[in-house]
């Protein structure tokens, strides 16, 4: 059973921690000059890490860094699962097509902690790009796929896992906003909640992924202080 929560787990996170992948172009019309952009700002993986480092989980916990070799491998885990993963209905695999590739040159972080009595665990990704443009299109995209996914299949090496997915009402401080709730039917007929709560500022992304089998969408908003508490360190 645990192969089975730790995959689901894993889908759920390449979901939203890969959320800002792909690839986004920017073109101008017209004869006039353009004003130029501000400067985006850029963050060094040192930087996200030590981000991560200084949060607490809402029990007061320090939350512990994930080694950056072990999220390494964690996103070639989450592309390799997703390429041969069967998505259904079909229009979900945006879901997964969007999200299998890290832009160049991003940098990211990320961090955990457990809470032994509920049963659940935590992760919090901080995920920077380059271009602002690559983390909008990619966020109204992932948008797009929360509105029209609310209920799918996704099928990794012949096991099968149902999810349902609703949006939540959770906002953070930053310029956009994105969060839910889902439940995953495992194939041995378990059952895992998650509660998913992404924000973003300029060039960084933050998202908290909290997950258990008993948990439910009114953990929302302890995620949502962790993201704030990213936002406002970045």
């Amino acid at each position: 059973m645990k192969r089975y929560i730790a995959a689901g787990m894993l889908v759920a996170a390449a979901f939203t921690f890969t959320g800002c992948g792909g690839s986004a172009s920017s073109e101008s019309s017209g004869t006039s000059t353009p004003t130029p952009s501000p400067i985006p700002k850029t963050y060094t993986n040192e930087e996200l890490t030590s981000i991560v480092a200084g949060l607490k989980d809402v029990q007061g916990q320090p939350l512990t860094v994930v080694p950056a070799e072990q999220i390494n491998q964690g996103l070639i885990t989450a592309r390799e699962m997703l390429k041969t993963a069967v998505i259904n209905p079909p229009a979900c695999n945006v879901l997964a097509d969007n999200n299998s590739q890290v832009p160049e040159g991003s940098t990211y972080a990320a961090g955990t902690t457990q809470a032994a009595a509920e049963k659940t665990a935590t992760v919090i990704t901080v995920f920077a790009v380059k271009d602002p443009a690559v983390m909008t299109e990619q966020f109204n995209k992932s948008s797009d796929a929360l509105d029209q996914c609310g209920s799918f299949t996704v099928e990794l090496k012949g096991q099968k896992i149902a999810f349902q997915m609703q949006p939540l009402d959770a906002k953070t401080n930053g310029e956009d906003s994105i969060s839910a709730f889902s439940t995953q039917t495992l194939p041995d007929g378990q059952q895992q909640a998650s509660v998913t709560v992404t924000g973003i500022k300029g060039t960084l992304a933050a998202t908290a992924v909290k997950a258990g089998a008993g948990l439910t969408a009114e953990a929302a908003p302890e995620l949502v202080q962790l993201v704030d508490a990213v936002l406002a360190r970045g």
